[in-house]
């Protein structure tokens, strides 16, 4: 990404540090503030609502991304830990510049899809393109799910994005532009990626294709020089190179063993 090369060296500096830790922070005292307040008090003053933001009500653009995604304690700790360490991830292998622009991307994908539909947002789909980058760059990381069972994160990655997809297919039309637009910064930063690896297993496929339509229909690989059986012939048939044969002659299972050794 030449581009976000050129911006990293003049706005480097003021990329924020830890921002993860500072969103995981503010989420969780928003979340014990919200836990008393059986009014929905808190939340209501933080929701991304455009009509509101129209009427002055500017730093919802920002506080949307501190509302807890759940009201259990239990649930929370996890999330918001979980959400540290993705965040933490991301920013170790991309920097903290980079980092910075990938979030606020995600925020400016959800923004424009909240005032394109005009309903109230929150940051789900942001916190989904966080955890589709960490799943994309570290797909082998293990989680317990259910606090038991051990499974990688690019599983959990695909029913994310078969949730993504169902919802593009069947959600109308203000859910499939939040559920794309919300996401653009993940094909931001790996939509290059994605596109070339599609290019490449689609070269391969074709040189595969073309290769096997070349080779002649009679082609094999293995022949005994005894009696002329191939794989084709019976194709759970082992063959194997004689050893003490002078040259490269080949033999059925049936005639490794029982056969005159060539000698040149």
């Amino acid at each position: 990404m030449n581009w976000l090369d050129k911006i990293e060296r003049r706005l480097g500096r003021y990329a924020i540090k830890n921002l993860m830790s500072y969103i995981v922070f503010i989420t969780g005292i928003v979340f014990a503030l919200s836990y008393f307040d059986r009014r929905g008090f808190v939340i209501s003053k933080l929701m991304l609502i455009p009509e509101l933001v129209l009427r002055g009500e500017v730093w919802r653009l920002v506080t949307y991304i501190f509302i807890p995604p759940g009201t259990s304690v239990i649930w929370i700790l996890f999330t918001l830990y979980f959400y540290y360490i993705v965040g933490s991830a991301l920013e170790n292998e991309w920097g903290s510049f980079r980092f910075n622009i990938f979030y606020l991307t995600g925020m400016i994908g959800t923004t424009i899809a909240a005032f394109i539909t005009g309903y109230g947002a929150t940051a789900l789909y942001l916190n989904l393109s966080l955890f589709l980058a960490f799943a994309r760059i570290y797909p082998d990381f293990e989680l317990l799910l259910f606090f038991i069972i051990p499974i990688k994160i690019k599983y959990l990655a695909m029913l994310n994005w078969f949730f993504i997809v169902y919802t593009v297919l069947v959600g109308d039309i203000s859910a499939k532009l939040i559920a794309v637009v919300s996401i653009m910064n993940y094909f931001l930063f790996f939509g290059k990626d994605i596109v070339a690896r599609t290019k490449n297993n689609r070269q391969v496929y074709n040189n595969r294709r073309r290769f096997q339509s070349e080779l002649p229909r009679n082609f094999t690989i293995h022949r005994c020089t005894i009696c002329g059986k191939t794989e084709r012939d019976d194709p759970k048939m082992d063959f194997r190179y004689c050893p003490q044969c002078e040259g490269d002659y080949e033999y059925c299972m049936d005639h490794v063993r029982n056969h005159e050794h060539i000698k040149k």
